[in-house]
């Protein structure tokens, strides 16, 4: 039953015609993103591909949530020998075309000597497999290659139950989805993903971390220098992890690409110690600059809790109190400024703005308002346009007012018991906003998003030199990263 899908050419390669089929299908019945449908690109797949270690005459294939099943059909074309595959894909309508796409990957293999049996697994992959993650495995496979889905989804869903050994906070369906994998490899099998890069740091990750390189070691890590490169919805850095069941260390082949050119992309090695680190968090330096930074950073041993600094997010959630955000007010009789994040700009803040409602109503907003004194503004999130990915100003608490708002999509620091100095304040803008600690952080951060446990575990410079970057920003006109060269140079 072909249902109107292209037919292949003569002796074209599977993943080929798999994405011929795939820009056909997807002409006229778009991409489910609410179920986390982001397809492989045709270069991503080959490329995936060919990470693959050659494991032996026969090699047993695992292809959670395939679509169209092109992971599967770039493996058919590396590897040298027979295959029994195996290929989960919920969607009805995506499993009969990823069908006619197997079908002809059998008889392509089969034209070169070798063959391939399939068998499409039409049921929720984590579901099916989520088991292997407390009890013994007896399905082992030697390879996983996966593009898993991308949303989040309720701890209560019963995913998240099954697998509730690596939820911390609202899960994600792609973290499960590796962790299964995980659990279902053999000793010495291989694990091959493409994934939004948030599971390599940060907070609510944690548990699955812990899991995950419990039982895999990574072999290959794989960046995309734009975050739009491949799946333009995902507001995140897109990583390739080639990972191997082990419980042996090596060193991790680390590389980066524009778009798609991978030819002509970084490549250099590093060892695992360089690359995983305390509680797991992947460091992927990608450059001797890279390594410098680290390097110094690494040096430091302060975090903000050692000088009685603390980090939290604005307690204003707009759509919670929209009856007390308004265009105008009177500051600071009736009304408070509500700082947004568009009025925290690279050290300095600016208020008002002509954008939504910069003044916050005093009656009836008691739990929402803080003491006007000196803050470091942090913007929660970057724009994808945006080159920088930590954006700080010092806020010296010089607006006419007792009270501020602080909106959820700024975090501040503030001294827990006391005031920050202005030289304090406008210290760790300075350090916030240097092009060296933007650097550590995308070293091991790929997201957007900036959370206040990254900005806890940040490492520091002693807080005098913080205190000195201070004073002397404010008597000289240097810029950052002068102010940085000039102070911290003695503390590196």
């Amino acid at each position: 039953m072909d249902l109107g899908a292209p037919k292949p050419f003569l002796d074209e390669y599977p993943s080929a015609y798999t994405d011929r089929v795939g820009q056909w299908y997807f002409s006229w019945n778009k991409p489910n993103k609410a179920v986390g449908q982001f397809f492989t690109p045709l270069s991503v797949a080959r490329f995936m591909a060919e990470l693959s270690p050659r494991h032996k005459a026969l090699t047993r294939v695992l292809d959670p949530g395939a679509g169209m099943g092109i992971l599967s059909c770039a493996l058919c074309e590396m590897l040298t020998g027979d295959i029994e595959l195996e290929a989960c894909e919920i969607d009805e309508k995506l499993a009969t075309y990823l069908d006619i796409c197997l079908s002809y990957a059998q008889l392509w293999m089969k034209s070169k000597n070798r063959y391939l049996k399939y068998k499409i697994v039409r049921n929720d992959f984590v579901l099916t497999y989520g088991a292997a993650l407390s009890e013994f495995n007896d399905i082992p496979f030697d390879i996983v290659i996966s593009n898993p889905p991308y949303f989040k989804l309720s701890k209560v869903d019963a995913r998240a139950q099954v697998a509730q050994r690596v939820v911390h906070g609202q899960p994600n369906m792609y973290a499960l989805f590796m962790a299964v994998s995980a659990a279902v490899l053999q000793l010495g099998g291989h694990g091959i993903f493409i994934t939004p890069r948030s599971y390599t740091a940060g907070h609510y990750f944690s548990r699955f971390r812990q899991y995950f390189f419990s039982l895999m070691r990574p072999r290959a890590i794989h960046l995309f220098e734009s975050r739009h490169d491949i799946f333009n919805e995902v507001l995140q850095e897109n990583i390739i992890l080639l990972a191997e069941r082990s419980t042996q260390d090596s060193d991790v082949v680390l590389s980066s690409s524009v778009n798609f050119d991978f030819k002509r992309g970084i490549r250099r090695t590093k060892s695992s110690a360089k690359v995983v680190k305390k509680d797991n968090v992947l460091h992927i330096p990608l450059s001797d600059y890279d390594d410098a930074v680290t390097e110094i950073v690494h040096t430091w041993t302060g975090r903000l809790q050692d000088y009685g600094l603390e980090v939290s997010t604005g307690p204003v959630v707009p759509f919670r109190a929209v009856n007390l955000i308004g265009r105008a007010g009177d500051v600071p009789s009736t009304h408070a400024p509500l700082l947004w994040m568009q009025n925290v700009k690279p050290m300095y803040c600016q208020w008002p703005l002509n954008y939504k409602g910069q003044y916050l109503l005093l009656e009836g907003a008691a739990k929402l308002l803080l003491p006007n004194q000196n803050y470091v503004l942090i913007r929660r999130f970057s724009a994808k346009e945006e080159q920088q990915r930590l954006t700080a100003a010092p806020y010296l608490g010089n607006l006419n007012t007792s009270v501020i708002g602080i909106e959820n999509h700024l975090n501040y620091v503030y001294r827990l018991n006391g005031y920050l100095t202005d030289d304090e304040t406008r210290g760790v803008a300075i350090l916030l906003n240097s092009s060296l600690m933007d650097s550590y952080f995308r070293i091991f951060s790929g997201n957007t998003q900036v959370s206040a446990t990254e900005l806890r575990n940040l490492p520091l410079p002693p807080l005098e030199a913080i205190v000195e970057l201070g004073k002397l920003a404010a008597y000289s006109d240097y810029d950052v990263n002068t102010l940085i060269g000039k102070v911290l140079g003695h503390y590196a």
